[in-house]
């Protein structure tokens, strides 16, 4: 299938806009790509009574079976890596090559044969003269999934596949400004997979996504997105207990100890943070650098930030796209102009040209920021990096730890042991040793506090999309 087989599958048909469609621009140039279709709640309805009516006979296939279908998607998916990897990279704005748009449809199926292929046999809890007992993993039924803008197809699979795999049907609801992405990937997925198991619903989040929260019908929530849309699929849950994983927001901490090679460190340190343009929930957004290799790390950070191209995401050379929209452009650009104000130092970027076309912002680093400055407490959520001075190990960890959320961060260090008893103090769902934000299919991953709960990933993630059954005797 080309891309404009696939783009002509998934948009309005031509010629038609109103009330029930929404014009799709390039973040890159502004260029119309299509018309996405707008749905409401009665789509809504229609779609989780089609993936309820499906789910007892998807259910009863061995597992075996439904794995060989994920396997089936993977293949599908993998055969329209183009196509998909173009329409990602003109809907998102994210370059083709890098970490960017081939690589997410790569990882999407990665993360499909990874459901497909991790076992989960039933666990003997007890087994002595007190009884025998086992825990068994069952469907729940029907799982609402809200992805996001960010990694919209990536995600999109993180929610799908183990939800599928444990014998669930899915129905899902896309970011609004990547709706086109994410109906592609589903649609090539339904060539494969038997009808209403995977459903698609493209629509607002104040009328359909609030409504697929709170539908009985739904056993299961997965959502990943801010903090604050977190809490209010919480408040819509409480009626029906469904159950929940949220991933939320993160203002990662990076902890740099004085024995790390500066140079040795900065690619990755850079990408780190830089990473789909800074768009990414588990991205390095604070950088805490002891005093005496403070200069040297800011001058080997500023060297791969002012090498590294930014462009229309179709150009094969760009590895840095621009913001994906309006709105975010505009919380980046507020938050490094208040930097700058109150006396923080630029070492590059930082002057955006706000009347070019597309949301393009310049890699930014900010150098001798206060703690305490907004750049640094507010995840900005794009690709301008405050990066802290300390004296002390325990200063550094103090304001590591001190905002609400805990998502990722990483400690670097030439000394594993000294990097373990630094990661061991910091508040997070996951604390990375020299590298930052690399995910594996079967490493759980999750945050703590206000960066949500549950597990996604590996025998973990299979664990979170299953109601757990005790056979005693």
């Amino acid at each position: 299938m080309s891309y404009d087989t696939l783009l002509a599958a998934v948009t309005a048909p031509a010629g038609t806009t109103g009330e029930h469609t929404r014009e799709v621009c390039d973040p890159a140039t502004g260029e119309l790509i299509g018309v996405a279709p707008v749905q409401d709640v009665a789509a809504l309805e229609a779609a989780i009574d089609r993936a309820e009516a499906a789910q007892k006979a998807w259910a009863a296939l061995p597992e075996a079976k439904r794995s060989e279908y994920l396997n089936l998607a993977a293949d599908a998916i993998e055969a329209h890596a183009e196509p998909l990897a173009e329409l990602l990279s003109r809907e998102q704005g994210k370059p083709l090559n890098g970490p960017n748009a081939r690589f997410e449809v790569g990882g999407c199926v990665a993360w499909t044969r990874a459901a497909a292929a991790t076992p989960l046999a039933p666990e003997v809890v007890v087994d002595d003269e007190s009884g025998y007992a086992e825990m068994h993993y069952r469907p729940i039924g029907v799982v609402g999934a809200i992805s996001p803008w960010n990694w919209p197809m990536m995600i999109s699979i993180w929610q799908i596949a183990p939800s599928l795999r444990m014998g669930n049907t899915v129905v899902i609801k896309p970011a609004e400004t990547t709706t086109l992405s994410v109906l592609a990937l589903v649609q090539v997925m339904n060539t494969v997979l038997p009808e209403g198991v995977l459903n698609i619903v493209p629509g607002p989040g104040r009328s359909v996504g609030d409504a697929l929260a709170r539908s009985p019908k739904i056993g299961k929530i997965m959502f990943t997105g801010s903090t604050k849309v977190g809490k209010g699929i919480v408040e819509a849950s409480v009626p029906n207990l469904t159950r929940l994983t949220l991933e939320l927001g993160g203002n990662d901490a990076g902890i740099v100890l004085p024995d790390a090679d500066p140079q040795a460190i900065a690619n990755d340190l850079f990408w780190g943070a830089f990473i789909n343009t800074g768009q990414t929930c588990a991205a390095l957004k604070r950088l805490y650098v002891h005093d005496s290799i403070y200069d040297a790390v800011v001058e080997e950070l500023a060297k791969v930030a002012e090498a590294t191209p930014m462009g229309v995401g179709l150009d094969e050379q760009n590895l840095l796209g621009p913001l994906q929209n309006q709105a975010q452009f505009d919380v980046v650009d507020r938050l490094v102009e208040s930097a700058k104000a109150s006396g923080a130092r630029v070492v590059t970027g930082g002057t955006p040209d706000r009347e070019a076309v597309g949301f393009f912002y310049p890699a930014t680093l900010i150098a001798d920021i206060d703690p305490h400055q907004e750049l640094v407490l507010e995840e900005q959520f794009g690709p301008a990096l405050p990066i802290i001075r300390y004296s002390d190990v325990d200063e550094a960890v103090r304001l590591a730890n001190e905002v609400e959320v805990g998502l990722g961060s990483s400690v670097w260090s030439s000394d594993r042991a000294k990097a373990l008893e630094v990661a061991a103090r910091l508040e997070a769902g996951t604390t990375w040793i020299n590298s930052h934000g690399g995910l594996h299919p079967m490493i759980p991953f999750g945050g703590i506090k206000q960066s949500g709960y549950g597990r996604e990933f590996g025998v973990e993630g299979l664990k979170a999309v299953a109601n757990q059954h005790v056979i005693s005797g």
